[in-house]
């Protein structure tokens, strides 16, 4: 079957040996699969990725960064065969995401789209465990169905916020991560909430989230924002309203960029008595002061991934247009377009999220 592999830190289509489930697991087609900014930067710093996961006390379960790697993780796939000892509860033709996890007979597990030895994505065949799937609902395209595990990324994230009912949030990046916390706020109820992009297109794509307040850093600092919707940004400011009986909700952050600095420059602007919560992830060494968060007393809350209820909840949620995602998928590309797509996600004004779909045709020229 064709994939798109990293080799030599390239992409490359080329034929992969075809699949067989095993005890538990379920063989799919690939229908849709959203390039992630992980895969942007796995592309190139694979063995950087692997090497923090390691000082973080995850383990690789024997991944090789360098040996061939289909990536994909975020899709929308449909039932082909079942492997011994399923139940067969869903039938053949059945529209089905999952974490994009696959558990072995033996009681490991495989990433899919970080695996040596299952393809994610960008491949026409996956292998995924019956247990871990869950059927598309209530007729929800193949498209916004993919789009399932980014936005279960922001579920996690706003679940971690200790958000009061009258808390202001600021989001600090509208990329797909911040889109992501934007939708799960609004579905959560909670208000205001200020975006902040340099990107016009994405600006966009946050205000039809429902963010309430977007925000050009270029033009206007977001924390500009935070005393007209009645937070005080001084600790001595915050004290006199609360002896005048007036309160506030605690202001929540939300750093959706993953860049040097950024964390930084909010400890410094961000009101005080404010939670951080960090989405991004930035893959370079970072430096902080940590004595300005101190006087501050800012909290700092470092997200990563979701749960299965998150996840669930997540389709559920697009299923239902509680989170509507139509428009948001900018871009569909076979497997041969692959390569081109990630350069285009480069530039932030070109596309906000693009697919890959393996069952296009080839494009000629």
């Amino acid at each position: 079957m064709r994939a798109v592999v990293r080799r030599n830190k390239q992409l490359v289509c080329d034929e992969i040996g075809e699949l067989t489930p095993a005890a538990g697991q379920v063989l799919v087609k690939t229908l849709a699969c959203g390039i992630c900014g992980s895969d942007l930067h796995a592309l190139h710093h694979m063995e950087h990725m692997i090497e923090l996961g390691r000082r973080a006390g995850g383990g690789d379960n024997g991944f090789d960064p360098t040996a061939d790697t289909v990536f994909g993780h975020e899709f929308c796939a449909e039932v082909l065969e079942f492997g011994p000892g399923t139940t067969r509860a869903l039938k053949a033709g059945a529209r089905v995401v999952s974490m994009p996890i696959t558990l072995t007979p033996t009681g490991g597990l495989e990433a899919l789209g970080f695996s040596n030895r299952l393809p994610g994505g960008f491949a026409e065949r996956m292998i995924l465990s019956e247990a871990l799937l869950l059927e598309v609902p209530n007729g929800l395209p193949t498209d916004q169905a993919a789009l399932t595990e980014p936005f279960a990324v922001g579920a996690h994230a706003v679940a971690k916020a200790r958000l009061d009912s009258d808390s202001v949030s600021l989001v600090v990046g509208c990329g797909p991560v911040g889109l992501a916390v934007i939708a799960a706020l609004k579905a959560a109820g909670h208000g205001p909430v200020i975006a902040a992009d340099f990107s016009p297109r994405r600006r966009a794509a946050a205000e039809r989230l429902g963010a309430d307040m977007v925000i050009d850093p270029a033009k206007e600092s977001p924390h500009d924002r935070w005393e007209g919707l009645g937070v005080p940004k001084a600790r001595a400011a915050q004290a006199m309203m609360r002896m005048m009986g007036k309160g506030f909700g605690r202001p929540v952050v939300f750093e959706c960029v993953g860049a040097p600095g950024v964390l930084q420059s909010l400890i410094e602007s961000a009101p005080a008595g404010s939670q951080i919560v960090v989405a991004g992830v930035c893959m370079e060494s970072d430096r902080i002061e940590p004595s300005i968060a101190i006087t501050k007393e800012v909290e700092l809350t470092f997200v990563f991934g979701y749960t299965p209820e998150e996840f669930a909840q997540t389709l559920r949620q697009l299923s239902e247009g509680i989170i509507d995602v139509a428009g948001l998928v900018t871009g569909q590309v076979g497997l041969d377009g692959v390569a081109q797509a990630f350069r285009d996600l480069g530039d932030p004004e070109a596309h906000v999220k693009i697919l890959v779909q393996p069952g296009l045709a080839p494009q000629n020229g």
